[in-house]
């Protein structure tokens, strides 16, 4: 795999929106939801993300791009974690391990 050269400046901007959203949560009452609508939800955001992606390569905005794949993986990854998605336990694309979300 290339590696990727990242400024410091991109880095440290990334760092704060990530501490800050962490410094944000706060766990929420228990709900019930539609599975299929729920993993349609997740499965839409990651396709606006890539489609965002591509228009910002297009753009020649790089940054951005890169940002928006992160994003897109990050709600396909979350979709797999929860169960919400089938990935066959691909643990080398997803943060999936046997055992995980079984009673």
């Amino acid at each position: 795999m290339e590696k990727i050269n990242v400024s410091k400046e991109i880095l440290d901007k990334y760092f704060d929106v990530a501490n800050r959203a962490l410094a944000k949560i706060k766990f929420g009452e228990e709900k019930v939801f539609v599975w299929e609508e729920a993993a349609e939800d997740f499965l839409d955001m990651a396709q606006r993300y890539i489609s965002d992606a591509k228009y910002f390569v297009e753009k020649g905005d790089n940054e951005r791009a890169f940002a928006c794949l992160n994003y897109a993986h990050g709600w396909l990854d979350a979709g797999a974690r929860l169960g919400l998605f089938d990935v066959g336990g691909d643990s080398s694309l997803f943060t999936v391990d046997e055992g995980v979300n079984e009673e």
